[in-house]
C-alpha cells in the first residue's frame, strides 16, 4: 500500500493490515507488533514488544481499562509465550501509552522514560477533581467555548488521568535527548520531539531501519496539538515544527516507522514534509480567515475544513488555540477580550 508525498516520493506500508485482536505481526527479528482497544473515535493503539531471551521490553502500554487488561493477558499468554515483561518505556505521557506501565511495574517492570513525562503523568494522577476548577472554567471562556457547554462543564465531573492510568510509583529511568538504550538486543539513539507531547521520546535502531515514532511521527492523520489550561499560553505548533526540523536530518526513506497509531510506513522524510507543509497551509487559511475578529471556536471550518461533532469538540478547540497561539506569538496576530471575557483573534 502507497501514498503520493511531496516530490514524487511514496510513502509505503509494508503491513496492509493491523494484527488481530489477541495477535501479533513480527516486523522484524525479535520485535512484535500489537494493538490494544481505545474508548473513541481513534480506536486502537499500536504496543509493541522487544524480545529480550528471559523476558519482554514492551513500548507503549494501553490505556488503564478492562478491555486493556483482558487484551493483555490474551497477548502475554499468547504470542509473548508466558515470558514476562522485565521493562517497560513509555514514549510520552497520554493514557493511550503510560496507562498501564503502573500495572506492568508492580509485577517487576523496569520502567523507562523521558523526565517531563513521567512528571507529567504523576503530577496528573494525583490531581483528581470532581469538578472543574476556576483556573479551567477560566480558560474555556477565555478559549470561546459557547455558554450551554460552558454551564455543562461547570456542574460534570471533568476527565481525569487516575480514571484511566494506573498510579505510577516512585522511581524510573530517564530517557534523555542524545543517549542511547539497548532494548531487545539492539542500541537505540533517543531523539526528542515536542509539540503533541513535551520531550516526547523517539527511538533509532544503530544495527537496522527500524524507528519507534510513538504519536510524533504518524502516518496519514497529523498528532494533535493542543493547548490546555496547565500550559494556557504554550506554542504547540511552534515546538512540533522545530521537532520536524531537529529530527528531519536523521531520517531515511527506507526507514520502517513503527508508529503509536495507524500503520507501520517507509518514506519518513516525505512525510515530515507533508506534515510540516500541512500546518503550514493550515496557518496561512487561518491568518487570511482572520482579517476580522473572531473566537477560536469560528475558526474550525476554516482549520479542519470539514464538521466537528460533539465527541470532537474539545481536541478540535484545543489544536485551534495551537494554531492561535503561534500566530499570536509569533506576532501574525493579536487578541484581547470581548464583552463575554473570550479572545477575539485578529491577523496583525
Amino acid at each position: 500500500m502507497t501514498s503520493a508525498a511531496p516530490g514524487g516520493e511514496e510513502i509505503r506500508h509494508p503491513f496492509a493490515d493491523p494484527p488481530a485482536p489477541g495477535q501479533a505481526t513480527e516486523v522484524a527479528p525479535g520485535v512484535l507488533w500489537m494493538r490494544l482497544p481505545l474508548p473513541m473515535k481513534l480506536d486502537h493503539v499500536n504496543v509493541y514488544a522487544l524480545d529480550e531471551g528471559d523476558g519482554w521490553a514492551l513500548i507503549d502500554t494501553g490505556m488503564a481499562t478492562d478491555a486493556s487488561r483482558a487484551a493483555w493477558a490474551t497477548l502475554l499468554a499468547g504470542p509473548l509465550a508466558g515470558k514476562p515483561v522485565r521493562r517497560v518505556l513509555v514514549t510520552h505521557h497520554h493514557p493511550d501509552h503510560v496507562g498501564l506501565a503502573g500495572w506492568f511495574i508492580a509485577q517487576g517492570a523496569e520502567l523507562l522514560m523521558p523526565r517531563t513525562g513521567w512528571l507529567m503523568a504523576r503530577m496528573l494522577t494525583l490531581d483528581a477533581q470532581a469538578l472543574p476548577p476556576p483556573e479551567a472554567q477560566g480558560f474555556y471562556r477565555r478559549a470561546g467555548m459557547d455558554a450551554g457547554a460552558l454551564a455543562a462543564r461547570a456542574t460534570t465531573r471533568p476527565f481525569n488521568f487516575a480514571d484511566c492510568v494506573d498510579p505510577l510509583p516512585l522511581g524510573y529511568t530517564r530517557l534523555i535527548e542524545g543517549q542511547s538504550v539497548t532494548l531487545g538486543g539492539r542500541t537505540w539513539d533517543i531523539r526528542m520531539g515536542d509539540g503533541h507531547a513535551p520531550e516526547h521520546a523517539t527511538l533509532w535502531s544503530r544495527e537496522d531501519t527500524l524507528v519507534l515514532g510513538g504519536d510524533q511521527v504518524l502516518p496519514s492523520i497529523s498528532p494533535n496539538l493542543g493547548v490546555y489550561p496547565t500550559e494556557p499560553e504554550a506554542d504547540t505548533v511552534g515546538d512540533w515544527l522545530a521537532a520536524c526540523t531537529r529530527l528531519a536530518p536523521h531520517a531515511r526513506a527506507d526507514q520502517l516507522i513503527l508508529p503509536g497509531h495507524k500503520l507501520p510506513y517507509t518514506g519518513l522524510p516525505a512525510r515530515l514534509r507533508q506534515m510540516v507543509d500541512n500546518h503550514h497551509a493550515a496557518l496561512a487559511r487561518l491568518t487570511d480567515f482572520l482579517a476580522s475578529p473572531h473566537r477560536a471556536t469560528d475558526c474550525f471550518p476554516t482549520l479542519y475544513k470539514r464538521q466537528i461533532g460533539a465527541a470532537e469538540y474539545g481536541l478540535a478547540l484545543a489544536e485551534a488555540l495551537g494554531h492561535l497561539n503561534h500566530l499570536h506569538q509569533t506576532g501574525r496576530a493579536r487578541r484581547w477580550l470581548d464583552a463575554d471575557g473570550a479572545w477575539l483573534w485578529q491577523s496583525a
